[in-house]
């Protein structure tokens, strides 16, 4: 659950500088440990020996960043704890650690915990809710349960807003506001269903969406909830193109200047998204960041070797983002005749690279090469490349499944074809437009079908 990141060991003669008094009725003669978040992880920060009696205390030389902690126990359950004031005592019990806890001389925790002893009744209610909506016999019953949700949801919000509003220079008021949802008012949403503007709403809310978000504390580093604001956002509110990735990016990562380690959070957040993303296209975006972000030395906080391999992945990528035309290929077929890809004069082709011992390879390439027949006489052809160098695997499974496509292979490595098109693995398939542009990666054949399918549809359309 944990990974070691820091641990400050308490130097015995120095006053602490942190003091977390706990007493935990349930437990004894054991350790626990004092973690914390950071985005969508938990981090070691303490451990503390527990006595007898249940008693034990976390303590430091080095204040403790501000943040939501975790206090975990033996059995991995734990108790969250917010980090503003750097002493104080908190006293629970294993039957129940909300219901039990006692919090002194922490106004943060005090109005913290009494928010989740109102929040645990109003969690069960609304459990109920959802059973009963899933059991509902009527619209009728559906729309009284769905008004009674809300209701139930405006009582938890007003019950935020409260706090916000009487303690507003707490740490818990900006993580409740951070919480609050984005309200459009009814006169703005009126008044744009008059106009017959049906994006209104989702355009208010997309663009108000981090409006709760204090930029300029770092502490919303330390809790889940700017992590899950920043997955929902790209993930459900920005359309799903890489100019509209990239306008929200800049955008959200201008917001983030206000603080260093807001800025770094966010920057470091969008990039790794997207350089793993499983939206064909999306590694525009990390391209686009490590260009404006990293190459441009703004990553202050990432050490010259990995940057380098960050620029470096950046600059494989890069000439194969979708749109870019496809890197030439010169290799031998098997009677050792060099084919080249650029020779591949068609309206669409398949660029296959494969193992003849892959497992994965030997159940697709046959059901690509089902493709490759359906489409072959509406201009598909397929440049298929073995990644591997033995002669007689390769040929001997060209021949047991018919693939008269182009085959080729570099038995003497005579081009750099993994770098030039980012294989690591097989099976890979781009798929070229007859201008040999890059319009699919990383496909499976089924994809690869349904795209080409669509793409001769799109044509005919097009021509009517």
């Amino acid at each position: 659950m944990f990974s070691l990141f820091v641990v400050n060991a308490f130097a015995g003669g120095t006053p602490p500088a942190y003091s977390i008094k706990v007493k935990v009725k349930g437990i004894k003669d054991t350790t626990c440990l004092l973690a914390y978040h950071f985005g969508d992880k938990q981090y070691l920060k303490d451990t503390a020996k527990v006595d007898s009696k249940g008693n034990f205390t976390f303590e430091g030389t080095t204040p403790l960043e501000g943040g939501i902690y975790l206090v975990v126990l033996p059995d991995k359950r734990y108790f969250e704890v917010l980090i503003n004031e750097q002493k104080f005592a908190m006293e629970t019990d294993t039957a129940d650690y909300v219901k039990n806890m006692k919090v002194t001389g922490s106004t943060e925790n005090t109005l913290f915990y009494e928010y989740l002893k109102y929040l645990n009744p109003k969690g069960e209610e609304m459990n109920k809710l959802q059973k009963s909506l899933a059991d509902a016999k009527s619209k009728k019953d559906s729309t009284d349960i769905k008004d009674k949700m809300k209701a139930v949801s405006k009582e938890i919000n007003d019950y935020r807003l409260s706090v916000i509003n009487n303690n507003p220079k707490t740490f818990v008021a900006k993580l409740f506001k951070a919480m609050m949802p984005v309200e459009v008012s009814p006169a703005d949403e009126a008044a744009a269903k008059a106009k017959g503007d049906s994006l209104f709403t989702y355009r208010f809310y997309k663009d108000h969406y981090f409006d709760n978000i204090d930029f300029s504390d770092d502490r919303i580093t330390k809790t889940p909830v700017y992590h899950e604001k920043l997955k929902e956002y790209f993930e459900h509110l920005v359309y799903p193109n890489v100019d509209s990735i990239n306008a929200a990016a800049d955008n959200l990562v201008k917001k983030s200047e206000a603080n260093k380690e807001v800025f770094k959070y966010t920057v470091w957040y969008i990039t790794t998204k997207h350089e793993t993303s499983q939206l064909m296209g999306a590694d525009a975006v990390f391209v686009h960041m490590v260009n404006k972000y990293y190459k441009t030395g703004k990553a202050y906080w990432v050490d010259k070797e990995t940057l380098a391999k960050i620029v470096q992945r950046a600059q494989i990528l890069e000439p194969l983002l979708l749109g870019k035309k496809a890197p030439d290929l010169m290799l031998k077929d098997s009677t050792g005749t060099y084919r080249r890809l650029r020779d591949q004069k068609s309206k669409y082709t398949f660029v296959y690279f494969w193992d003849p011992n892959c497992g994965h390879c030997q159940k697709t390439t046959p059901k690509l090469y089902e493709v490759y027949l359906k489409y072959k006489d509406k201009g598909l052809s397929v440049y298929a490349v073995n990644i591997d160098r033995k002669h007689k695997d390769w040929v001997n499974f060209i021949h047991k499944n018919d693939l008269a496509w182009t085959n080729v292979y570099d038995p003497d490595h005579t081009i750099s074809f993994r770098d030039r098109y980012d294989i690591y693995a097989t099976p890979v398939l781009y798929i070229l437009n007859d201008k040999q542009e890059i319009i699919a990666k990383r496909v499976s054949y089924e994809q690869a079908d349904e795209i080409i399918a669509n793409s001769i549809k799109h044509d005919k359309e097009k021509k009517k």
